[in-house]
């Protein structure tokens, strides 16, 4: 039993989770030193009090829609309180690791930890993956339908043409949407069998045996994936959909917040929402945790032009204190608990256990 929970402990401690954090808030801070960053210079701009509280709400909305959603692809096995510890973990995940790795392995433990087996924690996973990059391929091709390349108006970032550089993240983004419907959701068996090949190798051989349970419990959940009628995944679409616009109204509320001149017409707001799109998959590609220091950078790069001279820097920080940094602070406080309950499970399962083995004995 002890060792049991001091493997969790130790797998999560606050320690671990520290180093990264120090180090992506070494990259910001490196950022915005490098910028000549200066908070003096928000003195002299009018703020609009009502947009920034409506940008901190944004943001909770987002969260509170990210929650809704697992709730809903685990079918409400997962309760507020245990659906809020999941989704700020994951978001915490996300924030200390590089942005191209990830909070989704993070995750499936998580979820494996609430009582879901692999296959199943694996497939909400890669759905909730799917769903995020279905909404992005469809939010971009509307967006290029209204837009156009005016959508491309800025000048090279990182030494790179921001329009090339795009479609070729897009494309990789529509090709890894395609993979996982393959292989969750299409050929899950085919997934089991390269599984077991893979594992077949002597010095993998010892963990064959999971690869085939992971693979017949992705069988499992891709049946009851594939039973789901329309209305649900529209439903599951619907919900993703309304989470990411409200993280990238964020920004909108933030410019409105700061930048009198800027009218809240459509156009002139789909484009400033469209331009997050382009830097997302810059922000995506990122080797630091939680692309630090590179969002900063293509903040600037992209919107620079939206707020009052010299003070893009000092918006970045702001705009990164409502979309990032709260997300530290909210995962270092759920961890301990969230350790404390799964080790309660733990140690209450293995007690079963033992009682059971014993009246087996007697």
């Amino acid at each position: 039993m002890e060792v049991n929970q001091k493997n969790l402990t130790a797998t999560f401690s606050l320690k671990r989770a520290l180093i990264p954090i120090l180090i992506g808030l070494a990259f910001s801070a490196y950022s915005i030193y490098a910028s000549d960053f200066d908070m003096s210079q928000l003195k002299n701009v009018s703020f609009s009090i009502p947009y920034l509280i409506l940008a901190v709400v944004m943001m909770s909305i987002r969260d509170l829609a990210y929650i809704i959603r697992i709730r809903f692809l685990t079918e409400k096995k997962l309760g507020w309180k245990d659906a809020f510890q999941v989704i700020m973990l994951w978001e915490f995940s996300s924030a200390v690791t590089p942005t191209m790795v990830g909070g989704s392995a993070f995750a499936v433990y998580f979820l494996n930890k609430e009582g879901f087996n692999w296959g199943k924690s694996t497939g909400i996973v890669m759905i909730t993956a799917m769903l995020d990059e279905l909404f992005y391929i469809v939010a971009v091709a509307v967006s290029l339908l209204i837009l156009g390349n005016s959508l491309f108006s800025f000048g090279d970032i990182f030494g790179f043409n921001p329009k090339t550089y795009f479609y070729i993240g897009y494309s990789i983004i529509i090709f890894l949407t395609l993979t996982i419907l393959l292989v969750v959701l299409i050929n899950p068996a085919g997934t089991k069998n390269v599984l077991i090949k893979i594992f077949s190798f002597k010095w993998l051989k010892k963990w064959q045996h999971n690869a085939e349970r992971f693979g017949n419990e992705l069988i499992e959940t891709s049946k009851e994936l594939r039973g789901k009628s329309v209305w649900y995944w529209l439903k599951a679409f619907f919900i993703t959909t309304f989470s990411w616009t409200a993280r990238f109204l964020v920004l909108n509320c933030l410019i409105l917040a700061l930048n009198p001149d800027i009218s809240v017409d459509f156009l002139q707001q789909l484009k400033i929402y469209a331009e997050q799109l382009v830097m997302w998959v810059i922000m995506l590609v990122s080797p630091t945790p939680g692309a630090s220091g590179v969002a900063e950078i293509a903040f600037s790069a992209f919107f620079k032009d939206y707020f009052p001279e010299n003070s893009h820097a000092a918006v970045a920080v702001l705009w990164r204190a409502i979309s990032y940094y709260p997300y530290l602070i909210l995962g270092l406080l759920v961890l301990p608990v969230w350790v404390a309950k799964v080790e309660r499970i733990i140690l209450k399962n293995l007690t079963k256990k033992k009682k059971h083995d014993n009246e087996k004995q007697n």
